[in-house]
C-alpha cells in the first residue's frame, strides 16, 4: 500500500478544510459575514478617531495636496492611484490571514507526522508565524493612523477645516474603504479567538472577493462625491 507522503496529506487536508469552510458560509453567511463587517467596521472606527488625534496634534505641512475633483478635473490616473494603494493595504491584510492559516492549521498538521527535532521547529515557527502576523498587523495600524492623521492635518489647514469636520467629509467614502480593506483582518482576529485556524485560507478568498468591488466603490465616491462635500464646509472654496 502506498503511503502518502506528508506534504501531499498536509494540502489535501488544508483544501478539504477550506472546501468544508466555504460550503459552511454558502450554506449560512448572515452570522458569518455579519461578524467579519462588525470586526472590520470597528477597527475602521477606531482608526478614523486615531486619525483625527494625530491630525489634532500634528502641525500641517504648509505645501497644499493637489485633490482631484476640487484642484483640477479627474482623470484615469486617480483612480487607479487610489485604488492601487487600497489594493497593497488589503493585499498585506490578506497575507496575514493566509500566514493564520499555514501557522494555526497546516503547521499543527504537519508537526504531528514528525517526531524530535523536526516537531519541534515546525511547532515553533508555527507561534513565531502568529506573533509575526500581530506584529505586522500593529505595525500596519499605526503607520496608517500616523499617515493618514498627517495627510489629514494638512488637508485640514489647507481647507480651513477643523481636523473633525474634515473626517466628516471624508466619512462616506473612508468608512467603506476601510471596512473593505479590515475584512481579511477581522475574519483572522474572530478565527484566532476561537482556534477556527481552518477557515481562514476560505476566508481569505471570500473576504477578498467583497472587498475589491467595495474598493472601487469607496475610490468613485472619493472622486466624485468628496469634492462636493469639500465645497460645502469648507469657507475656501
Amino acid at each position: 500500500m502506498a503511503v502518502e507522503p506528508q506534504s501531499d496529506y498536509v494540502l489535501l487536508q488544508g483544501l478539504r478544510e477550506t472546501r468544508g469552510a466555504i460550503d459552511r458560509i454558502s450554506a449560512a453567511p448572515g452570522p458569518v459575514l455579519g461578524g467579519w463587517f462588525a470586526g472590520a467596521f470597528g477597527v475602521a472606527v477606531g482608526l478614523l478617531a486615531a486619525t483625527w488625534l494625530v491630525a489634532s496634534l500634528s502641525t500641517p505641512d504648509p505645501t497644499p495636496i493637489w485633490v482631484p475633483g476640487v484642484d483640477g478635473s479627474v482623470v484615469a490616473g486617480d483612480l487607479t492611484g487610489i485604488l492601487g494603494a487600497n489594493l497593497l493595504v488589503l493585499a498585506l491584510h490578506a497575507t496575514a490571514c493566509v500566514a493564520g492559516f499555514i501557522a494555526g492549521n497546516s503547521m499543527p498538521i504537519a508537526a504531528a507526522q514528525m517526531t524530535g527535532f523536526k516537531r519541534f521547529v515546525h511547532v515553533k515557527a508555527g507561534l513565531l508565524a502568529i506573533w509575526w502576523v500581530i506584529a505586522v498587523t500593529t505595525f500596519s495600524l499605526i503607520a496608517q493612523a500616523y499617515g493618514l492623521g498627517m495627510l489629514g492635518s494638512t488637508l485640514a489647514a489647507q481647507f480651513d477645516l477643523s481636523p473633525f469636520a474634515l473626517i466628516v467629509t471624508v466619512l462616506p467614502h473612508a468608512l467603506v474603504e476601510l471596512t473593505a480593506i479590515f475584512l481579511p483582518l477581522a475574519a483572522w482576529l474572530i478565527a484566532s479567538r476561537r482556534g477556527e485556524w481552518g477557515d481562514l485560507l476560505a476566508a481569505t478568498f471570500v473576504t477578498v472577493a467583497i472587498a475589491l468591488p467595495m474598493l472601487m466603490a469607496a475610490a468613485l465616491i472619493e472622486l466624485f462625491v468628496w469634492p462636493d462635500l469639500l465645497r460645502a464646509f469648507s469657507p475656501v472654496l
